[in-house]
């Protein structure tokens, strides 16, 4: 694919396949003349792979050759001008078919209630939620040359597939540029003389953009689940329980910038944002943060800024400070301008205490402060603040009780041990429970941890079997 930096095609499939407007039209034909044919099927790939992330390769593969063929059609010299309009209706009319072989999404029978533009601008808006367990996994050498050499085409459609439909939340210039990548390697390696050493050399090459592409998917993703205000007080939990001893002056420029980044950078079409922004990033975590604590001091001795950012990221919460229990913000704070900063210190002031995953923490401390915000709206705020506090910290100490009990040992043990002390755990607590019932109740419990006890736990995943697993808990 040639370098594609402004990308209008991202634009024009997003949105204007389905329109049909003339301009949108312009747009797609520019990007067929200038790509080509290849490429711009290709491009397509990426994009209905990760837009449509639960899709079958076959599924996605049936749109992107409808597409393709219908832009074709309708780009080329003496076509009837109203042939993009009408054939993007067809393809919309296909897609209300029972037997439509496109990607299958629940909001499809909603969108093909309507007519006309309509329809179309509703079909446009759809996509898949994106896939927080990356399902793709790379073949070995060998496996990668033997399916290349027997298709070398429908080796790169179904890598094109598998890894955008598993990393669709990367910047879409940054996984453009990756997949370009990967396939020139590929394509180099499976052809020398020597393919291993080839390999090594090329991965070698392109490990930093590999890492952007992975850590960008990541973050993003994040992004994408909890938006700005959220995403912001997810990176002050974090970075709260890496540098306990740290100051909110110290951390809360780093989570609103981390928060900034992601907002400026996640859907950019501009290929160096990312690649600009964490750079910048790092050395600020590095700046502030690294005297507070060793193990961030030690990763920013890494040599890029890329494996400095992936050394913080991964890092675990540290021992929490002992220090006493943070006091929820009082009536005046919450009711005034000094809101968002009163939410930030007792956030704060919460995490630094605590080694309790963010996912849990972000779940439960939305609804205490938004239940202590319902009391601006009284004629007596006060009166009302001093009736809820009480019940709001019972729950929330329950809450926090819980968590400690299914995620104690977890970060600090590997899987085998920590299912092991698990194990004597709940032996201690359900003294009469059978052996199997006590499978049963390891194996629910050691998979929930797996999956929602780390410092990057999921949020979508996670916060939907938080609330199955804690629902008494969370009455407020």
């Amino acid at each position: 694919m040639k370098k594609v930096l402004v990308l209008l095609l991202a634009i024009a499939f997003g949105n204007a396949l389905e329109r049909g407007r003339d301009y949108e039209k312009d747009k797609v034909c520019k990007e067929l003349a200038m790509l080509g044919r290849e490429d711009f099927r290709s491009l397509a790939l990426v994009l209905y792979s990760r837009k449509f992330s639960s899709g079958t390769f076959e599924q996605v593969s049936h749109l992107v050759e409808d597409v393709v063929s219908l832009t074709e059609e309708c780009c080329a010299k003496g076509a009837d001008p109203d042939c993009y309009d009408t054939r993007t209706t067809e393809l919309s009319v296909k897609s209300c078919e029972s037997d439509a072989p496109y990607p299958v999404h629940p909001g499809t029978p909603e969108c093909c209630s309507k007519e006309g533009l309509e329809r179309k601008l509703c079909m446009a808006s759809l996509k898949h939620q994106p896939q927080e367990f990356p399902t793709y996994v790379e073949p070995t050498n060998d496996e990668i040359c033997e399916a290349f050499r027997k298709d070398p085409k429908g080796f790169a459609d179904q890598f094109l597939y598998e890894y955008s439909s598993s990393y669709g939340q990367a910047p879409l210039p940054i996984l453009v540029s990756y997949t370009k990548s990967y396939l020139s390697m590929v394509g180099s390696c499976c052809t020398s003389a020597n393919p291993t050493i080839c390999f090594l050399k090329e991965r070698l090459q392109i490990k930093q953009l590999s890492l952007l592409t992975s850590m960008s998917n990541r973050v993003c993703s994040q992004y994408a689940a909890y938006g700005k205000e959220k995403s912001r007080l997810s990176h002050l939990i974090k970075l709260a329980q890496k540098a306990p001893t740290a100051q909110l002056e110290h951390v809360l420029p780093l989570a609103e910038g981390a928060a900034n980044i992601l907002e400026r950078c996640c859907e950019s079409t501009s290929e160096d944002c990312m690649a600009k922004e964490l750079p910048e990033y790092t050395a600020k975590i590095c700046d502030n943060l690294s005297t507070m604590n060793s193990k961030i001091k030690d990763c920013c001795q890494e040599k890029t800024p890329m494996d400095i950012f992936v050394c913080t990221y991964f890092m675990q919460a540290l021992q929490p400070t002992q220090v006493p229990a943070a006091e929820l913000p009082i009536t005046q704070d919450l009711c005034n301008q000094r809101k968002t900063k009163a939410v930030a210190q007792y956030a704060f002031e919460l995490n630094r205490r605590t080694n309790i995953p963010e996912v849990f923490l972000s779940k439960i401390l939305e609804p205490t402060l938004k239940g202590l915000s319902e009391c601006c709206d009284f004629q007596d705020p006060t009166t009302c603040f001093n009736d809820k506090t009480p019940q709001l910290t019972t729950v929330l100490n329950s809450f926090l009780g819980k968590v400690h009990e299914i995620c104690a040992d977890y970060s600090e043990n590997t899987f085998t041990e920590y299912k092991k002390k698990l194990t004597e755990r709940l032996r201690a607590k359900y003294p009469d429970a059978t052996p199997e019932e006590l499978d049963v109740l390891v194996y629910r419990n050691s998979d929930f941890a797996s999956k929602c006890c780390s410092i990057n736990s999921p949020p979508l995943y996670c916060d939907s079997v938080i609330e199955n697993e804690m629902k008494d808990i969370l009455q407020f």
